[in-house]
């Protein structure tokens, strides 16, 4: 807060709580708008500031170990890293094509359509049963969908209208990806709004919907986005670019008013929950945590968001990534999703859910000489299974999963393990009334603003968004503005 007293002045003090991409982007955008005078503090409870975004080390090269990609199709993290100075560090994928094991049987990834519900009959076929074809071809004879206002289930509006396995072999390993979630258990509105909307705009059909949404031809731009040494590469620019005071193995316990009319932030500091630090006092705060932490942050100060908070269910995963020895062939392909009614050969259940071959999917990572790598995603919402093994044993059934679908057995030279507990909010249905919860309370209390992967998207785009939008908000209610 600034306080008068003859020639002094002191300076605006802001706490970023989280110390993930929305966080450190909170920051950076906070010092864009206060300027070089402001104190901004970025509370982190880990000993490392990305959050998921995470680029370890594998066979002595860099590889991320958290998500490996962003959306250039959605603006904010490309802009941003034009804005940091990062364009030329953009690489995009190869173009390889993603595989589908469906049924049993590898098919090629359809293109025509929108995380895998198909804008025509023709674009899925590949993947399905004559009688899924079928029922396929027949959605748009049904007519238009009323979506309730408040959301419906997103599996159960495609089951209605497509049957099981249009559900099942194809849009449930796609949203596996992105939420570790089925689509029985997320929201139309929430998840797929342009479809939604689409929808309440009469839209004849599901599949009319869709094919008015995707562009009538494959357009050649690319539709992901990393970086050569990894995604901590936008970690570590804007932690330098906010010039903030970013205190790792730092867990805010509570957030309560101070005397001033500004935030007191209660501190633990490193792995004792007993080293209390000095309290932080603060003009505004940047709630930027996962959802159970927000709730508990929140529970005093606004106890309706710390409620909605605490409705969103959360999934968690792993990444197991090999490398594998130099000159090991991979298939001709980016990858291999796997459903999760997919058995291996013996009738047992697959641990991983998808693959990644690296050294396809991105030119950077095909190096002469050098060990291949590949990433194996282990984890569903509700289905812990594999996750509860040791990480020996993870690493084993993986690569036992990497055999069948590929029939690579070549030995590891290195592996890593890297587990995400509670990582992937679900966005269900009635999602997007849980957020106006959050917000409208929010926006009721002065110097405190929200952001984060739990409200407008789990993407890193959808993150920076967020992020953006609620650190304008809060350097606009600053007392040195």
């Amino acid at each position: 807060m600034i306080r008068e007293n003859s020639a002094v002045q002191e300076r605006v003090r802001v706490a970023v709580i989280g110390g993930g991409v929305s966080g450190l982007t909170a920051a950076y955008r906070l010092r864009c708008e206060l300027g070089d005078n402001a104190a901004i503090v970025v509370c982190e409870t880990s000993d490392r500031p990305g959050g998921k975004v995470h680029t370890a080390t594998l066979a002595g090269r860099p590889f991320d170990v958290g998500p490996e990609a962003f959306l250039v199709r959605r603006p904010e993290a490309a802009d941003l890293a034009a804005e940091l100075g990062l364009r030329d560090e953009l690489v995009h994928p190869t173009g390889a094509r993603s595989r589908l094991r469906a049924g049993g049987m590898l098919a090629g990834l359809p293109t025509r359509m929108m995380m895998g519900i198909p804008a025509t009959s023709e674009a899925a076929a590949d993947v399905l049963s004559t009688a899924g074809r079928d029922r396929a071809a027949a959605e748009h004879h049904l007519g238009p969908v009323e979506l309730d206002e408040a959301d419906r289930s997103l599996g159960g509006l495609l089951r209605e209208r497509f049957g099981d396995e249009l559900v099942d072999r194809l849009v449930d390993p796609l949203l596996g990806g992105v939420y570790a979630g089925g689509a029985d258990g997320l929201g139309v509105r929430a998840t797929m709004p342009a479809l939604a909307a689409a929808l309440d705009a009469g839209a004849g059909s599901v599949t009319a919907a869709v094919a008015e949404l995707l562009p009538a031809a494959p357009g050649t731009a690319p539709v992901f986005g990393t970086f050569r040494s990894g995604l901590a590469t936008l970690v570590q620019h804007l932690a330098a670019a906010s010039a903030a005071d970013i205190r790792t193995s730092t867990t805010v316990r509570s957030l309560s008013r101070n005397t001033h009319g500004g935030w007191r932030l209660a501190l633990t500091t490193g792995q004792d929950p007993d080293a209390s630090a000095v309290p932080l006092d603060v003009d505004g705060v940047l709630v930027a945590t996962p959802a159970p932490a927000a709730a508990q942050l929140l529970d005093t100060a606004a106890p309706m968001a710390a409620a909605a908070y605490a409705e969103i269910e959360l999934a968690s995963m792993g990444v197991v990534s090999l490398a594998l020895p130099a000159g090991t062939a991979l298939p001709e392909a980016s990858g291999t999703l796997l459903g999760g009614h997919e058995r291996r050969s013996d009738g047992s259940p697959f641990a991983a859910k998808a693959f990644t071959f690296s050294a396809r999917k991105w030119a950077h990572h095909e190096v002469a000489g050098a060990a291949v790598p590949v990433r194996g995603s282990v984890g569903r919402f509700g289905e812990p299974g594999a996750l509860r093994h040791t990480d020996a044993e993870l690493v084993r059934q993986v690569r036992r999963d990497l055999a069948e679908v590929s029939g690579i057995t070549a030995e590891p030279v290195d592996a890593r393990v890297t587990r995400w507990d509670g990582a992937l909010p679900q966005y269900g249905v009635g999602h997007g009334r849980r957020v106006d919860r959050i917000e409208r309370e929010v926006a009721e209390l002065p110097g405190i603003e929200v952001a984060g992967a739990a409200l407008h998207g789990v993407g890193i785009p959808a993150c920076i968004g967020t992020a953006n939008a609620a650190a304008r908000r809060l350097a606009g209610a600053m007392p040195s503005r």
